[in-house]
């Protein structure tokens, strides 16, 4: 992914931010009352205001640092979801057979993270592509994988079995993982008023998830 640091926006302020998945849809109204409605984006997009997150002068600093040394809007970054950061639900612990990202044929060794969001009425699948380095773990076949079985890309949510552990034919391969959202500043100015900043008001600082 070009025009992108590989560092997290300030923790402290991601778990206070507000937002979360935008979707386009054109519904047109007919004239029997009835409705079409057609999908424009085939993903969903991020989007979140971390102003919501900024709690105090400090909190406000360092937004205003991380803002200048990524250049506004030109370097994309990572950003933790307060909600959904990893590959189970929040109150769950990760585990090796969290989500399905592929089956074996015998001669594939890399696999995409994935994450998939389902029901009974439908479901979609999500690249990952920003894992947190440390926090992956594979099985195949149920089987837990040991970790000089495979190696991870945390800039790109690859996983690549080693030689001698590629999966056989048929098996499938599940993986667990903590995850962020590359996503850039949208905007190219910040206002800050401390008359209004101490009486409450919090700046907007709104982000937009860049998609790979």
């Amino acid at each position: 992914m070009s025009g992108f640091h590989e560092v997290r926006f300030p923790l402290r302020l991601a778990l206070g931010a507000t937002g979360g998945p935008v979707r386009r849809t054109d519904i047109v109204n007919l004239s029997n009352g009835r409705e079409q409605r057609n999908q424009r984006w085939r993903d969903s997009r991020r989007s979140y205001d971390a102003g919501s997150g900024v709690k105090s002068l400090t909190d406000l600093y360092a937004v205003l640092e991380f803002f200048e040394a990524r250049g506004g809007q030109l370097y994309g970054f990572r950003f933790r979801d307060p909600v959904d950061w990893k590959s189970c639900a929040p109150g769950e612990t990760v585990s090796a057979t969290d989500q399905t990202i592929g089956a074996g044929d015998g001669e594939t060794a890399a696999f995409q993270l994935v994450k998939i969001y389902a029901d009974g009425g439908g479901s979609w699948t999500r690249r990952i592509v920003k894992p947190v380095a440390g926090t992956i773990v594979l099985s195949v076949d149920g089987v837990a994988q040991a970790p000089e079985a495979f190696s991870a890309d945390a800039a790109t949510g690859i996983v690549t079995f080693a030689a001698g552990h590629v999966p056989a034919i048929g098996a499938v391969v599940r993986a667990g993982y903590e995850f962020e959202v590359p996503v850039r500043f949208d905007t190219d100015r910040i206002d800050v008023n401390l008359a209004h900043f101490d009486a409450g008001r919090i700046p907007t600082i709104p982000l937009t998830e860049v998609l790979a």
